[in-house]
């Protein structure tokens, strides 16, 4: 590899859609401690992405289903809303397995969607919607380069996007079980960056 062809793969932008975003001990923001995020779109104008660990204390499916005048149908009792982020933490969204594609669906690649629109949770209900899927409220987004530069700071990792362990792995076991697939054991990990 040529200096030329180094300098050129450091400009090319590193797209995170399809992989994990996982929060570091020590971020610094209760909202992200010990964060799986699924990320959904990163460009040059932004990223996105839902919180797919953190549910909400006060709130099943089924509730969000009533309060919004859709009968719940088969939907589990225990269906937990997520809290996605803090970004429109009011607005919806459903992200699900690849099976499934409604009016305003983003497809990541092979790995999972994500609908926001109410169809979706007419069709869960229904029993027509996605084989997996899990709702919440809010999402994370990022402007253009933000997302890049907190990458370049202590917070985050990457780690390849893994539906098996959004969709069937217990929510409070996702954070390690994600660094896991890294060969991360998470009580290794310190919130306090060292020195050599």
């Amino acid at each position: 590899m040529t200096p030329a062809d180094i300098s050129l793969s450091m400009d090319t932008p590193l797209f995170l859609s399809g992989q994990l975003l996982l929060s570091m001990p020590g971020i610094g923001d209760p909202r992200f401690e010990r964060a799986v995020i699924p990320m959904c779109l990163h460009d040059e104008e932004g990223a996105l992405g839902i919180v797919a660990n953190m549910p909400m204390s006060d709130m099943t499916v089924r509730d969000l289903m009533e309060q919004l005048d859709i009968d719940p149908g088969a939907t589990p009792m225990d269906a937990p809303v997520l809290i996605g982020g803090p970004v429109e933490p009011s607005r919806g969204f459903v992200l699900h397995s690849p099976d499934y594609s409604g009016q305003g669906t983003i497809s990541v690649g092979n790995s999972w969607g994500l609908t926001s629109t109410l169809d979706v949770l007419k069709d869960i209900a229904g029993g027509k919607g996605p084989a997996k899927w899990l709702a919440a409220l809010g999402y994370t987004g990022w402007g253009a380069g933000q997302l890049e530069g907190e990458m370049t700071r202590h917070g985050w990792q990457t780690a390849p996007g893994d539906a098996a362990l959004l969709f069937d792995t217990a929510l409070d076991r996702r954070w390690p079980a994600a660094f896991g697939t890294l060969g991360i054991d998470v009580s290794h990990l310190s919130a306090v960056a060292g020195r050599a």
